[in-house]
């Protein structure tokens, strides 16, 4: 660090920490320079930057002083101290990180990186890079069904800011209530509210959400999770989906469907998106989150042409649009096939993972039954009614697992339950977990 730099960092600190008071006076450069041995402009530009951070005050003919507002300055502290990983993490939601494809997408974004031209690190188009939605729009269609152009895709910073911006354009047609599934992701009965669009829960059955319940309830607008029902794990029946299409047609309604981990299923291949059976009712919603990793924070929604000015104009107002080079590696790994890859390996592991889980529960917790299609990132574990799934997860807790309970997902009364995740758990650690669980639920029911 060059000597200027050293002072100035060693009198900052000196006068955030009290260590010099407010209105203790300064040596003149000329003295300080002498006492330290170094040249005069070293401590002379040391105080010209800390007198312009406001460390210092300084007047023509008067001695440099510490400043009045140094005083109480926060003192750096050592680091918050990190919460304990709990020893078996069945939290849903989080896949494994630890499968992301490092090399495959260092090898893109260096592409990116060098192929892309000098006005793409300018502000990106709202809209999204046209390489990544011309490549969404052919993946999206061979994968999921999806009817849509690089002109109906608009690129968000997650799945939750696509859920946002389509919040507030449905909110600027004058609609105020969101239909959400209940049992159903609880965040996103808050995010709901901070759009200002009123939650109203809609009650899920075996063959998804109820859309008699819907038409009663008044809304025109309902979040649903057709594909696999985040968190009970039905998929919506092709009656049901016939049905939710009616009902948006005739109340002038529009369905927003949240396609989250259609690419993960086990038995099967997975059924189409909705999207593709009215593509004018129904915003899709998907991102990268599950497939390779949340800390990409990319997204995308494809949007009916009566929300999509409305959504874009709302995008662009949000963050000015999706970094760009990221999109460009991402439509990279998906021209090339490495998305394909990548989520043909993944689903290899997971399928594993659910059998052992399911082989597990069934072994250690017979009382129980875990529920749901072979798909995802988590089974649903319906318990003895007598048992209160949150006292069960604070049992758990206890025992170092770490766990969700269906309550913590669900307004609407239902029986007791726990959501198991195995995305992010070792094969290794699942039926030792498991095993640590029957001992929490014997906790629970002996009253321990």
């Amino acid at each position: 660090m060059p000597l200027h730099s050293q002072l100035e960092h060693q009198l900052r600190e000196a006068a955030r920490t009290g260590t010099l008071r407010p209105g203790t006076p300064l040596p003149s450069t000329r003295a300080l320079a002498g006492e330290l041995g170094v040249a005069r402009g070293v401590v002379s530009d040391a105080y010209t930057q800390l007198t312009a951070e406001g460390y210092l005050t300084s007047k023509r003919g008067a001695a440099t002083r510490v400043a009045d507002r140094a005083a109480g300055a926060p003192v750096a502290t050592r680091p918050a101290q990190q919460p304990r990983a709990p020893r078996f993490d069945f939290r849903p939601g989080t896949p494994d990180v630890s499968l992301f494809p490092r090399q495959a997408w260092a090898t893109a974004l260096r592409q990116a990186l060098k192929d892309a031209p000098d006005d793409r690190l300018s502000y990106p188009d709202p809209h999204g890079t046209i390489e990544l939605r011309e490549a969404l729009a052919a993946y999206l269609g061979r994968v999921r069904g999806i009817v849509a152009d690089a002109e109906s895709i608009v690129v968000a910073s997650g799945m939750a800011q696509g859920l946002a911006l389509t919040c507030r354009a449905l909110g600027s047609r004058g609609l105020d209530r969101l239909a959400l599934e209940d049992p159903g992701t609880g965040p996103i009965r808050v995010q709901a509210k901070a759009t200002g669009l009123e939650p109203v829960p809609i009650p899920v059955d075996g063959d998804g959400i109820d859309v008699g319940a819907l038409d009663a309830s008044g809304a025109r607008a309902a979040l649903v999770t057709p594909a696999h029902q985040f968190p009970t794990g039905v998929v919506l029946s092709p009656p049901r989906r016939a049905a939710l299409i009616d009902w948006a047609t005739s109340r002038d309604a529009f369905v927003l469907e949240d396609d989250y981990d259609a690419e993960y299923r086990y038995d099967r291949p997975p059924v189409g998106a909705v999207q593709g059976l009215d593509p004018a009712r129904v915003v899709y919603l998907g991102s990268v989150s599950k497939t390779l990793a949340p800390a990409l924070r990319i997204g995308w929604l494809v949007a009916p042409s009566a929300l999509a000015e409305t959504i874009l104009f709302e995008k662009a107002n949000d963050d000015k649009g999706t970094p760009v080079l990221e999109q460009l590696a991402l439509a990279i790994l998906l021209e090339r096939g490495e998305v394909d890859r990548h989520v043909r390996r993944s689903r290899l592991v997971y399928r594993r993972r659910r059998d052992t889980l399911v082989e597990a529960l069934a072994q250690q917790l017979p009382d129980a039954r875990p529920d749901g299609i072979a798909a995802g990132l988590h089974v649903v574990l319906r318990l003895p009614d007598q048992l209160d799934d949150q006292a069960v997860v604070e049992a758990a807790g206890r025992r170092g697992i770490a766990a969700v309970s269906l309550s913590a997902h669900r307004t609407l009364p239902a029986g007791p339950a726990l959501i198991l995740g195995y995305g992010q758990i070792a094969d290794a650690a699942i039926v030792a977990g498991v095993r640590e669980l029957a001992l929490a639920v014997r906790d629970v029911s002996s009253g321990a």
